[in-house]
């Protein structure tokens, strides 16, 4: 529950890209901020820019010097998926982190005011929680969300029977899991395994940012068979005493050696080791197989409130592969020789936000 105040002084500002003060004094707001999440990290605001050349407004609300709130948005203008502004793209979790009503309120004013000035087609806060009982809401995503046990013997006997004979078998199979200082390997078992979804790839060089950009907080765990040979791989990101497994790709054994379930097994494990208290299994689509997958972990589904302001469109866009009006495009894109659709990728991929 929000604080509300009387505080006359609030004002509504823009983090300046090379405001380091202000970027750091926006990163401790967000630590301590109940409401907010690793994607209101300042950090994105390069991402954003520097890797998908979006133009960024991370707004912020300060009264006497202290921040009261922030809510960073992306300009995304695409002749392929619309013109919108999105707190944030890119991300599963966004809208305003405010510790007072009056700071969330002025920061969506100053948005909604935003969002007319560029002329955009709608305004999207991905919420966690619903503000706007006015607004309309993409029921679509869900999130999955979970308590990491003290002990390690504890969380292996909370996945149910049959996940847990899963990553049974990865240890018997004499899986391996290491921690990578480089996204090479994740990101070539990361481009082959959505492109035989029919999906584009995010571009390396956006993985590479990431590690760059938050460091320690942004790691990623590989798994390898008994000989070496790399099967399944996650980049995951760790906000205050939680670990969230972000982007992740498979080789085609990896099913049979059960490599999915034995990665998620050590990112658990090793987690638990570190005293972490959540797993965040992060963002699905209600009726698809990765949210089948996180249900059989016993994960319970959250709902994701994804709010809309429209302004020149009549409904919520649908940019999502269950659109029916993708479905020639996602076929194509898996008839496309794999080098081809990870050099036209990004160019797809940057305006999907």
């Amino acid at each position: 529950m929000l604080q509300s105040s009387e505080n006359l002084s609030l004002t509504v500002k823009r983090l300046q890209v090379q405001d380091l003060a202000t970027a750091t004094r926006w990163d401790e707001f967000v630590l301590a901020c109940p409401e907010a999440t690793f994607f209101h990290r300042a950090g994105w605001q390069n991402i954003v820019r520097d890797v998908f050349r979006h133009d960024t407004y991370f707004l912020y609300a300060e009264s006497n010097g202290q921040i009261q709130g922030v809510l960073p948005l992306g300009h995304v203008n695409s002749w392929l998926f619309g013109n919108a502004l999105t707190g944030l793209p890119f991300a599963v979790y966004g809208g305003v982190a405010a510790t007072s009503a009056e700071a969330a309120d002025a920061l969506e004013h100053e948005a909604q005011q935003l969002a007319r000035e560029l002329g955009v087609a709608h305004l999207e806060l991905r919420n966690v929680n619903r503000r706007h009982a006015d607004w309309p809401t993409q029921d679509l995503y869900v999130t999955f969300r979970k308590e990491i046990l003290a002990d390690e013997e504890a969380n292996m006997l909370a996945i149910p029977r049959k996940q847990r004979a899963m990553v049974r078998k990865g240890i018997k199979n004499g899986l391996v899991s290491e921690i990578d200082t480089t996204v090479d390997r994740f990101f070539a078992l990361f481009a082959d395994n959505v492109h035989r979804h029919g999906t584009p790839a995010m571009p390396k060089k956006y993985f590479k940012a990431l590690q760059r950009e938050f460091g320690a907080d942004c790691e990623v765990l590989t798994v390898t068979s008994s000989d070496g040979r790399p099967l399944s791989s996650v980049l995951s990101f760790y906000f205050r005493d939680e670990v969230l497994p972000y982007y992740a790709g498979d080789d085609e054994r990896a099913r049979d050696l059960a490599a999915n379930d034995f990665k998620y097994w050590e990112l658990m494990r090793r987690a638990c080791a570190r005293g972490l208290k959540v797993f965040d299994y992060g963002r699905s689509k209600q009726g698809t197989g990765p949210y089948a997958f996180k249900k059989n972990w016993g994960f319970e589904p959250t709902p994701l409130h994804y709010e809309y302001c429209l302004y020149k469109r009549d409904a919520i866009p649908q940019n999502n592969p269950n659109n029916a009006k993708y479905k020639l495009m996602i076929s194509t894109w898996r008839r496309m020789p794999l080098g081809l659709a990870n050099w036209l990728g990004p160019f797809v991929v940057r305006n999907l936000g």
